[in-house]
């Protein structure tokens, strides 16, 4: 165990070494370059702002062939930092641009852009989404028609604080049932408060009511904050059911604050 850890640490300090000689003359390039919308769980190495080095599992979101966006780091970095991001067995350096605390779901989120020299570690996923058709849905830049919107996978699924019952197990094995309540939940994922959060990547099977109906899909950890809580991604649902999903947790929450508000006078 501590071999893997020096190895660790040795790997990162490799990293850091070699970037701080590259970052005075490798000046960053901010080219409007095609995105490609996506939740790859990947693997990032760096140096925190407490100068010790961290190895842990986050997401990359709205990636190209130079940069992406990351969620789900737990320590802090800074504009000017380079960090490892590794997807599969493909690593590279990126710098990081920006960061922004999203709280307990998405933790700390970056725009990272590619180090020069390094290869993109995710070259394959973007081939693929570009030799895919076009959702009818999606706006582009020759789309002709008057009528046509923005994409509806753009859509922007507000967090509300409002306690929701679920019903959580784990997706490998049986297990017991957890009954609970959500702090905050969105279409696509909730948090829940819980002083033994599962650990971060562990599989669930989720069972939830919209009206009378009961939903039964599957999540994913992605956020463990141990003594805290959990954050859960909503793996299971097409784009229909979580705007579904959203509609009613609306309903709900307007209905709360119509029960709370003091009455008009008369």
């Amino acid at each position: 165990m501590s071999n893997s850890l020096d190895n660790s640490t040795a790997e990162i300090q490799a990293y850091d070494d070699v970037v701080r000689a590259e970052a005075i003359d490798s000046p960053m390039e901010n080219r409007p370059e095609p995105r490609v919308a996506t939740n790859l769980v990947i693997r990032v190495l760096g140096m925190g702002a407490d100068g010790k080095p961290f190895l842990q599992n986050a997401e990359a979101h709205n990636i190209s062939s130079q940069g992406a966006k990351l969620s789900g780091i737990e320590h802090q970095v800074t504009p000017g930092d380079v960090i490892g991001v590794q997807l599969g067995d493909k690593k590279a350096r990126y710098r990081v641009v920006w960061t922004i605390d999203a709280g307990h779901l998405l933790k700390i989120q970056a725009g990272v852009q590619l180090v020069d020299g390094q290869q993109c570690p995710w070259i394959k996923e973007l081939t693929q989404a570009e030799d895919k058709p076009a959702p009818a849905t999606s706006s582009s830049p020759t789309s002709s028609s008057p009528t046509s919107g923005p994409s509806k996978d753009n859509r922007r699924f507000e967090r509300l604080k409002i306690r929701f019952p679920l019903e959580l197990s784990e997706d490998r094995g049986p297990g017991s049932r957890m009954q609970t309540g959500t702090a905050d939940i969105s279409g696509r994922g909730c948090y829940v408060e819980t002083m033994l959060p599962l650990a971060r990547g562990t599989e669930l099977n989720i069972s939830l009511w919209i009206e009378s109906e009961k939903v039964d899909t599957t999540g994913v950890v992605r956020a463990c904050d141990g003594g805290v809580g959990m954050g859960i991604e909503f793996t299971g649902m097409d784009l229909a059911s979580q705007e579904r999903l959203q509609r009613f947790l609306e309903k709900l929450e307007s209905e709360s604050k119509s029960s709370t508000a003091p009455p008009a006078d008369s």
